[in-house]
């Protein structure tokens, strides 16, 4: 972002709002015309939808970072959250940690930890969501998203399984002994090894 306040401007035209725009309004502009360039995606298109994401995270990281912004005033956090709903984790991430220390609340942890689930560290994310429980104790959201990671079910490695989701993949040292136990038994009972079982 300039310091002169000039790009910010452009960012402004190419979403076609003014600076006095809500947030909602930015949203709703970005996504319109989001909308009507992915319906008809030509390589002119292409461009002018990356400008689009230019100029939307040059707003948003504006409006954040500068007097007033969200950091000072609290925010819900809805942009990033809105970040992760499209799968962009990397703007997510971006947007969180431009977030001061003194204003990270537990929004800002719960949300941290979804951003590092969905790459795969789970033992940072449950930090991140473990801190969330203790700023919230009472959030059900932050809850469910701890005991998730926490206590994954079916034991072996954890990893994101499909969808981002925690599951069960690869195998578990309980696995692997009884699979060289069954196939002790079956090459004894085959006579594989010389002896004869029976």
């Amino acid at each position: 972002m300039t310091k002169d306040g000039a790009h910010v401007k452009s960012a402004y035209e190419i979403l076609g709002i003014s600076e006095t725009a809500t947030d909602e309004e930015v949203k709703e502009a970005y996504r319109r015309k989001a909308r009507a360039y992915q319906d008809n995606m030509t390589p002119q298109n292409s461009r002018r939808m990356a400008e689009l994401d230019a100029a939307y995270d040059e707003i948003i990281n504006s409006r954040r970072n500068g007097p007033g912004g969200y950091a000072s005033a609290g925010s819900s956090l809805a942009d990033v959250r809105a970040r992760i709903a499209e799968n962009r984790i990397d703007d997510a991430d971006t947007l969180l940690e431009g977030i001061p220390n003194n204003g990270r609340n537990a929004e800002w942890y719960f949300l941290k930890g979804t951003v590092l689930y969905r790459r795969g560290w789970l033992e940072e994310a449950s930090r991140n969501y473990r801190t969330a429980c203790d700023m919230d104790p009472g959030n059900a959201e932050y809850r469910a998203a701890y005991n998730n990671v926490a206590s994954p079910r079916g034991g072996g490695y954890r990893q994101a399984g499909p969808n981002g989701m925690p599951g069960k993949t690869g195998c578990s040292v309980c696995d692997i002994c009884n699979a060289l136990i069954c196939a002790n038994c079956c090459c004894d009972c085959a006579g594989c090894d010389g002896t004869p079982c029976c």
